[in-house]
């Protein structure tokens, strides 16, 4: 039943996605309907959505009550002394418990307020599952697009001995340049390989947690961009649609439910009852209704002291979740912007360092330096241009994160008649 819920889902999510027709295009994301998949198939997912069942069930048996009719029976044997006679004797009873008025329009509501803590819930796991596939995402993107430069740096220092080579020949270059030549060319190689299994490591790691989706050959990296909007905007779309907190508000209610309840049982159910008994052997026969209330206890008046506790707590809880949802999307408005602020700069450098190689080529070329300043000058280069890479990345990945927080990246919200269109 489970993989037919995950189809259904997954077509809710695809069809929500179609109806916005404003929603920004992400070309260095998955395909949105590879992600639809991907998260409605992701087991935490899936145990998520279980919970929301098992709380519907859960509501179905607080909506009907625990209380059941019971049957009793018994028969008994009279003696009486005098005349020394002996009657058959036997009776039977039909009752049952009866929740006092309130209490069952409490219980209903307690129901379906689990159901709801259940839904923000699986929102919360579908959220989560959001945030690991965009991790796994971008550490494959940059092991990948880093894995190019390697390929390139690998491909020019070989060309590099290629040449040294020829001139230590010709009697133009020194063998010990020769070696240091073939030393940074094989250096390069063993770079690139190391690179490859980094890319095909992160990789393996992507499609086998998410196995949805499919890794192109080669990722695609689009230029950064700061927030547009402010703090205050993003920490409210962020605080509107955080699964959490509305978990969090929707077990206040739950437990402000529960206590009211608590209370409620103060005042103990009664028990009907209807009776039904044959005695002296058949010559009386009586018949009755009855009533029984227990008496309540110490333990009824402590339950209900434990249900305000437990309000407490969980009015607490929604308190700390709001405030750290708070510092953190500031934080991570911050994160964007200094991120794209730092992958400017990274790229400037990177630019002036790859200038500043393709000179010292040229100058050794013209037999104006020598190889070592050639070579460190290709290493500085290609490390400001890994680093580029990385800044770009790491941009693109918070900026998303945030974007996924505040709902502007992916539909995330469970769509109940979606949950239940397998059953």
């Amino acid at each position: 039943m489970r993989a037919l819920l995950a189809l259904p889902l997954s077509l809710v999510i695809c069809s929500v996605g179609a109806q916005q027709q404003d929603r920004e295009q992400f070309p260095d994301l998955p395909h949105e309907a590879q992600v639809a998949a991907a998260l409605a198939g992701d087991p935490g997912v899936q145990a998520a959505l279980s919970g929301v069942d098992f709380e519907r069930a859960q509501s179905r048996a607080l909506s009907a009550g625990s209380y059941e009719f019971t049957l009793r029976a018994d028969a008994a044997r009279r003696r009486v002394n005098d005349p020394h006679d002996t009657y058959g004797e036997w009776s039977m009873a039909l009752e049952r418990p009866v929740r006092l008025p309130g209490k069952a329009a409490l219980d209903r509501q307690l129901g379906s307020q689990g159901v709801k803590v259940a839904q923000a819930g699986a929102g919360d796991a579908m959220h989560e599952a959001g945030r690991t596939l965009l991790r796994l995402w971008f550490a494959w993107v940059k092991e990948n697009a880093q894995l190019d430069l390697w390929r390139q740096q690998a491909a020019l220092a070989r060309e590099q001995a290629t040449a040294v080579q020829k001139r230590e020949r010709a009697g133009d270059a020194p063998k010990m340049e020769l070696d240091l030549a073939e030393a940074a060319a094989v250096q390069s190689e063993a770079n690139w390989i190391q690179a490859r299994s980094r890319e095909s490591t992160a990789r393996s790691t992507l499609v086998r947690s998410f196995p949805a989706i499919t890794a192109p050959e080669h990722a695609t990296l689009v230029e950064p961009r700061p927030m547009e909007q402010g703090i205050d905007y993003w920490s409210e779309r962020v605080l509107t649609h955080n699964h959490q907190l509305a978990a969090a508000r929707a077990e206040v209610e739950r437990r402000t439910l529960s206590s009211a309840r608590m209370r409620a049982d103060r005042r103990p159910d009664p028990t009907l009852g209807v009776r039904y008994g044959n005695e002296f052997g058949g010559d009386e026969k009586v018949a009755g209704i009855y009533v029984s209330v227990p008496l309540p206890g110490s333990a009824r008046r402590a339950a209900s002291e434990a249900s305000v506790f437990q309000l407490a707590e969980a009015r607490a809880r929604e308190a700390v979740i709001l405030r750290q949802a708070g510092v953190e999307t500031a934080a991570a408005v911050e994160q964007v912007n200094a991120g794209y602020e730092n992958w400017q700069r990274m790229r400037l450098a990177a630019d002036g360092l790859r200038r500043h190689a393709d000179l010292a080529t040229r100058a050794y070329q013209l037999g104006e330096s020598g190889l070592p300043e050639v070579l460190a000058a290709r290493r500085l280069a290609l490390e400001a241009r890994l680093a580029a890479i990385t800044a770009q990345a790491n941009s693109q990945e918070v900026r998303y994160l945030l974007l996924l927080d505040a709902h502007r990246l992916w539909p995330l919200d469970v769509d109940e008649a979606a949950v239940h269109a397998g059953h």
